[in-house]
């Protein structure tokens, strides 16, 4: 009887093992970029399991790539030129911007839809982006569905 409990705590204790590795190697596979995943491996079940996991939701994201939150009073000012510039939104966040603006807001409009306005040093509109706008390099990133 002592016998058969220890081997079936191994057994419980194994299989314990090979779920924590399981899963850990299912999160490393969905943080890697899915074309370099797919590209390396040639592997059809790599880039299904890799289609299978949903893209960031940038309306989630603490701030974008490359990008600072803002404080203070710059975030202030920031949040208050982007009400103006487009009314009745709500803010998400304000940021640094990556792509050659001084700063950004993210904006959720009334209808439910996303906007990106553009600033520059002095709190001036120099652009205004339907969605999250280009995100770093030009590449925009996923929108959410509403």
């Amino acid at each position: 009887m002592r016998a058969m409990s220890r081997t079936r705590s191994w057994l419980i204790a194994g299989a314990t093992a090979a779920g924590v590795l399981i899963g850990a190697a299912g999160i490393a596979g969905a943080a890697t970029n899915s074309s370099t995943t797919a590209a390396s491996t040639g592997s059809s079940a790599s880039t299904s399991s890799v289609a299978a996991a949903a893209p960031v939701d940038p309306a989630t994201m603490a701030h974008g790539p490359g990008e600072t939150l803002l404080t203070g009073t710059t975030a202030a000012n920031v949040k208050a030129a982007a009400l103006a510039a487009v009314p009745g939104s709500t803010i998400v966040r304000v940021e640094t911007d990556s792509s050659g603006a001084a700063y950004e807001a993210h904006l959720k409009k009334p209808d439910g839809t996303y906007v990106t306005v553009k600033f520059d040093s002095s709190f001036k509109v120099t652009a205004t982006d339907q969605g999250f706008g280009g995100g770093p390099g030009g590449t925009p990133p996923a929108a959410p569905s509403n």
